[in-house]
């Protein structure tokens, strides 16, 4: 009778031990299946999105070479307006004007602006005097700009900004064809010695890998005002900045956020109609223009928000299921494996898409870019400008 007792109680504690999940092994299967699900959304981010850039072919478009309106805003913008305004003057292109806004400027870019207009007929310059009590923002100036352009398409850039060729126009008013009211363009930056150029270049790059794919899906969101055009018509049909004069950033994409359509916007991508731009030198300024350009996204229609989104978060939930693997020793090799295929799948597509953008030294180096963005730079940005108030257009 006691033996039948004991054997019972040991078949009924080992039923029990049977019946409870190993803890260790729910953590690894839990552990696997966030590591799989965020590997399958950043390949899915690779595969079908930014692989549109890197397989971009330039599709040829009958031209009839439109008249175009060239905005710049400038505001105290003397010594770049010196250096860079002659290219833009100097287009090869059949008709042509160049609007320049000076915006409030106390240094001396009117006087700069007038002798420029002595030599060059198609220059028209628009001065903005600066009132006490009253402050404005550069969608005032751009609209003052696009007011007073004579032809109905417009090509808008910076004043730090040089066009990469003599056929800058030609080339970004290839993008129009039938239907087409608005072309984004590639702003990119000048190559400076440091790192912090190096990695000035690779944000720019990365954003406009994603916004150009996502305008080559009929999904555009967002274009830049350094290389961006889009016809008088559809700037009106809005009534211009009207729905976000408030926000003083946001004259380039939140603008396109509004007005793009599947059928009326179209991307070139093409060396002669880039653009680039003299990058900040210090980690604070570069710091304080992200956080102007980030301050716009929340007021993204809510499909481009999720997009945005998905891909930071499936980011740092990839790296942590990963690192945590390798400290628990979970499955090695199988964890192992999926981030050297995403690393490769990675490094393929951006170097072909850099070398589209003719950013060759920046795509398989992407890997190192954003794990020293992703675990350092943002955190760093986050924290110095959490309590730094929002700065004007300057």
């Amino acid at each position: 009778m006691l033996l039948h007792l004991n054997l019972s109680c040991y078949f009924c504690a080992f039923n029990y031990s049977m019946l409870q999940p190993d803890f260790s092994y729910r953590w690894e299967l839990i552990l696997l299946l966030l590591f799989g699900l965020t590997l399958l959304v950043q390949l899915g981010y690779f595969l079908f999105s930014f692989i549109r850039v890197a397989l971009y072919k330039l599709k040829p478009h009958p031209v009839n070479y439109p008249p175009v309106s060239v905005v710049i805003c400038a505001r105290n913008e003397e010594e770049n307006l010196q250096r860079f305004l002659p290219a833009v003057l100097q287009q090869e292109y059949p008709e042509f004007e160049v609007i320049v806004v000076n915006d409030c400027s106390f240094d001396a870019s009117q006087d700069l602006l007038e002798n420029f207009a002595r030599s060059h007929r198609n220059l028209m310059i628009r001065e903005i005097k600066e009132v006490e009590g009253r402050e404005h923002g550069k969608k005032f100036a751009l609209t003052i700009g696009i007011k007073a352009a004579k032809y109905e398409t417009l090509l808008l850039t910076d004043a730090d900004c040089i066009p990469s060729s003599s056929d800058w126009i030609t080339h970004m008013i290839n993008g129009y064809g039938d239907g087409i009211e608005m072309v984004l363009g590639y702003g990119k930056y000048a190559k400076k010695p440091g790192m912090l150029n190096q990695f000035i270049r690779y944000d720019a790059f990365f954003i406009a890998v994603q916004f150009l794919s996502r305008g080559l899906g009929k999904k555009a969101y967002m274009g830049v005002g350094r290389n961006l055009s889009y016809t008088k018509s559809l700037f009106f049909s809005v009534r211009g900045f009207a729905s976000h004069m408030h926000i003083w950033s946001g004259d380039d994409d939140l603008f396109v956020n509004e007005v793009a359509t599947p059928s009326n916007v179209s991307v070139v991508i093409d060396k002669g109609a880039f653009t680039e731009s003299e990058p900040k030198t210090s980690w604070k300024s570069w710091f304080l223009q992200k956080k102007r350009h980030h301050s716009t996204a929340r007021y993204y229609k809510e499909n481009h928000k999720v997009y945005l989104l998905l891909y930071p978060l499936s980011w740092y939930l990839f790296y942590l299921s990963f690192t945590t693997a390798l400290v628990l020793q979970y499955n090695v090799v199988l964890f192992l494996s999926g981030f050297v295929l995403r690393s490769l799948i990675q490094i393929i597509i951006l170097q072909l898409a850099a070398n589209k953008l003719h950013e060759k030294d920046l795509g398989w180096k992407s890997v190192f870019y954003e794990l020293v963005q992703g675990f350092f730079i943002h955190p760093a940005y986050f924290f110095a400008t959490l309590f730094v108030k929002q700065r004007k257009w300057n």
